[in-house]
């Protein structure tokens, strides 16, 4: 199944699958149920059984799915067979927290690498670097940069953006609280945190 045919609110929840069944004790069953998994992910089976569906096909009746296999699915879906490099401008106290998150890992993509405008913040000889923005465009074509991550300000975003798609970056994880303008064949993830916020607020 190519992952361009999967929805993307199916997608959204393919981690939390994985995350899941990766996390279930070795000693256990080979294959493991829809319905076992619905209940823990706290989503309803009937929307697990659609996208594992999707995703793996429908399992064997009153068996399952063959665990090993449907994490591989669940890893191709999400493209995490192999690693994806990434990169992250602004490197303040979110892209800090960003750029020592191992997590995402997990998941196929390294942030390989931090920039910023700020000379007293700079850092090399660590796990991660977090180098000159003027040193960006070297970088992107020795590392094979794939992923840009935007966490500066709303002022220069847009700018830090260009120079991203100019270095053949092909998708964008924006924290900016602005809309960011790309060419059509490069994706862009806006990530408004104080709008996420503000939906919880508008829900208690």
């Amino acid at each position: 199944m190519e992952k361009r045919s999967i929805p993307k609110a199916t997608l959204g929840r393919v981690p939390v699958y994985l995350r899941y069944v990766r996390g279930l004790p070795d000693e256990i069953d080979s294959t493991i149920s829809a319905t076992k998994i619905a209940r823990g992910v706290f989503l309803g089976e009937v929307q697990v059984r659609k996208d594992l569906a999707l995703i793996s096909g429908r399992g064997k009746p009153r068996v399952g799915y063959e665990r090993d296999k449907l994490i591989c699915d669940l890893e191709n879906c999400l493209g995490s067979e192999k690693m994806t490099n990434a990169i992250l401008v602004g490197a303040g106290k979110l892209g800090r927290a960003l750029l020592d998150y191992d997590g995402f890992e997990e998941f196929g993509v390294k942030i390989v690498a931090g920039f910023d405008c700020n000379d007293s913040i700079l850092q090399t000889g660590k796990s991660k670097s977090i180098l000159p923005i003027k040193e960006i465009e070297a970088y992107c074509a020795v590392n094979d940069i794939k992923i840009g991550i935007i966490t500066v300000g709303q002022g220069s975003a847009q700018e830090v953006c260009d120079r991203l798609v100019a270095c053949g970056v092909k998708a964008i994880w924006n924290f900016a609280p602005c809309t960011l303008r790309v060419p059509p064949n490069v994706l862009l993830k806006h990530e408004e945190l104080a709008l996420s916020l503000a939906h919880l607020n508008s829900k208690i």
